[in-house]
């Protein structure tokens, strides 16, 4: 599963852009998280993350 760390998430909205499943989407908090349902696991959102703040987390 890939998850956003909200406290290391500068909001850039990279991530969103580059989703080719739009499975991320910006929350209230004005962070941005992604659907594990919707998500294919590509990971090139955590290669375009400018902070890291993507990662693969253990289910």
């Amino acid at each position: 599963m890939v998850v956003i760390d909200k406290e290391t998430c500068i909001a850039c909205g990279l991530c969103s852009s580059i989703c080719p499943v739009g499975a991320i989407d910006e929350s209230e908090d004005g962070k941005y998280e992604i659907d594990p349902d919707v998500c294919m696991e590509c990971f090139a959102c955590m290669n375009t993350c400018p902070n890291e703040a993507i990662f693969e987390a253990e289910e």
